[in-house]
């Protein structure tokens, strides 16, 4: 798949270009160009790439500029440092909106998330409509990228991305984190839970939120229940039961 690069900040750029290929060797960066005008030059006189990385404030004007310059016929991930572009960002063929500076593990989800509306938009002879209109849900509803829990009167931001699991017991709600720190956040997971992006996280039961990227193996347990191992330890185990157990195994397989 080629890729361009829209981007003023060489060091920015350079590092985009090294994240995707880290992604999937099956990535090429066609292009990296660093204004509105040379885009629209390069949009011009090269092949459609398949796939755009964009900043949005360049050095000579928006790049918005360039989508209403030149017809597109691929979607773009913006990559940007300020949140007040992303209504008109998703109009602009817009498939995900990143903050800069960009996380690796954000940007392989945007990645994936191409990949899976590639994969439904393709011709089909039956089209699960279901599916459809549950990735169309995601691009339209902006998850959290972060979460505010607390430690020792502290209000510290979380990625949802380092997260592991979250916990309830008791009352007690933790943030697990993938270098095996816990945090207090005030909510509860029935509040959390419309919050995260339930591509990446899943409510096990009454108790867990776990996140998929830290799933090792999911086990069979008594009475046709599953019990899920995760990378790292967990106060109690995670029990999914006979009921839950067929949706688990449909979102691990999303």
């Amino acid at each position: 798949m080629n890729i361009l690069i829209i981007e003023d900040e060489a060091k920015t750029a350079r590092e985009l270009k090294n994240m995707v290929e880290r992604h999937d060797d099956q990535l090429t960066v066609t292009g990296i160009v660093p204004s509105v005008k040379a885009a629209i030059d390069w949009l011009k006189n090269n092949p459609s790439p398949q796939l755009i990385l964009s900043d949005i404030q360049l050095a000579d004007g928006l790049s918005f500029e360039i989508f209403k310059s030149v017809p597109i016929s691929c979607p773009v991930i913006f990559c940007t440092a300020y949140d007040s572009y992303a209504i008109e960002a998703f109009n602009s063929y817009g498939i995900d909106y990143l903050l800069k500076p960009v996380d690796e593990d954000k940007l392989a989800a945007a990645l994936r998330k191409y990949e899976m509306m590639k994969q439904w938009m393709a011709p089909k002879q039956d089209i699960d409509y279901g599916q459809l209109e549950t990735v169309l849900s995601r691009l339209q509803k902006g998850y959290k990228s972060s979460l505010l829990v607390f430690s020792n009167e502290k209000i510290i931001p979380v990625k949802t991305a380092d997260i592991i699991f979250i916990h309830s017991s008791g009352g007690i709600v933790k943030v697990h984190t993938k270098n095996k720190q816990s945090f207090l956040v005030n909510e509860v997971l029935d509040d959390l839970e419309p919050q995260l992006d339930p591509y990446q996280f899943f409510r096990a039961n009454r108790q867990y939120l776990v996140n998929r990227d830290a799933i090792v193996m999911a086990e069979h347990f008594f009475n046709r229940r599953l019990v899920l191992k995760l990378q790292i330890e967990t106060p109690e185990p995670i029990i999914i039961s006979k009921m839950k157990a067929p949706e688990l195994m449909a979102w691990m397989q999303r």
